[in-house]
């Protein structure tokens, strides 16, 4: 056999390396994760621009609240140059229901109307609004339908964009299905879990899974348990859904279900029961209790 030549064995191994970085992104996965980190940047841009916008057209309008900001941003382009002389079937069709109040409103506002160079500027920017808002729904249409292709087991139990954030920061989904419960538990919440292990703060209980209504609505005494019981199932379909390729997850949600049920039924009623202060005075009490039982209670006074 012919010995390899320094030349011939950099080349072999280029090769190798262009093979594998074509076969890691032949699929879905990547787009997904570079989809999901563009959504959310572009919710952080579109919440800083509808918050200058709503600032600038406060001078204007000061009156004007509406609960979608893409709705606002809308009203800007269409009635912000004259609020007062608004055609009220134009409103009414972009409002709805709230369109009389709002025209009563636009015409006993104290704020003045926009000179016309004024008005231009606000317009681009309520304009930007909402083509970033467009952007956002064209990318959520997509990680629908393509992480729950992609991901079915896992998108069966959450919310597709939970899920995608998961793959985001697992990198992969076969890193994903590698993980641990724990680690499927916690990803998400890296920075914390450094703090606690480096100052020995309190340890985190859950990382991008707490956007789960299950787990922000739940008594604040149960949310680690059901993180928990998230994390289990979680690594479950995703080995299924990475490994296995079967659908396991109708059974899976059955058993989450019902495991979320009981923990619900074991700790019920209120987070605070008990006020601060009571629970404070009864841990001093107890840790002089326990000094006293071992014998390490000192008078500090004695000399």
């Amino acid at each position: 056999m012919k010995k390899e030549s320094p030349e011939e064995k950099r080349e072999r191994l280029l090769n190798l390396a262009r093979e594998s970085l074509s076969a890691a992104y032949s699929g879905d996965e990547h787009s997904v994760i570079q989809a999901i980190a563009s959504f959310n940047e572009l919710e952080k841009t579109r919440n800083l621009i509808h918050e200058k916008l709503e600032e600038w057209y406060g001078i204007f309008f000061p009156e004007l609240r509406l609960a979608n900001q893409t709705t606002y941003a809308k009203f800007v382009i269409e009635f912000g140059s004259d609020k007062k002389n608004a055609d009220i079937e134009a409103v009414r069709k972009l409002l709805g229901g709230s369109a009389d109040s709002v025209a009563d409103i636009a015409k006993s506002s104290i704020g003045r109307e926009p000179s016309p160079e004024e008005f231009e500027m606000l317009k681009g920017v309520a304009a930007l609004e909402v083509q970033v808002a467009d952007a956002q729904a064209k990318l959520d249409d997509y990680l629908d339908h393509t992480t729950k292709r992609l991901m079915p087991n896992i998108t069966y139990l959450i919310d597709y964009k939970v899920a995608a954030e998961l793959l985001g920061r697992a990198g992969s989904l076969s890193k994903l299905a590698n993980m641990p419960a724990g680690t499927v538990q916690l990803l998400g919440a890296e920075k914390a879990l450094f703090k606690h292990i480096k100052f020995g703060t309190r340890p985190p209980k859950y990382g991008v899974i707490f956007k789960l209504q299950q787990i922000t609505t739940a008594n604040r005494r149960n949310k680690g348990k059901i993180a928990r019981i998230y994390g289990t199932k979680l690594a479950i379909a995703a080995r299924a859904d990475a490994i296995s390729k079967n659908f396991i997850a109708d059974k899976l949600k059955e058993q989450l279900d019902a495991a979320i049920k009981r923990v619900e039924a074991s700790n019920p009623g209120k987070d605070d029961q008990e006020p601060r202060q009571a629970r404070w005075d009864n841990r001093g009490r107890g840790d002089w209790q326990r000094k006293r039982q071992h014998g390490r209670w000192q008078n500090r006074n004695r000399k």
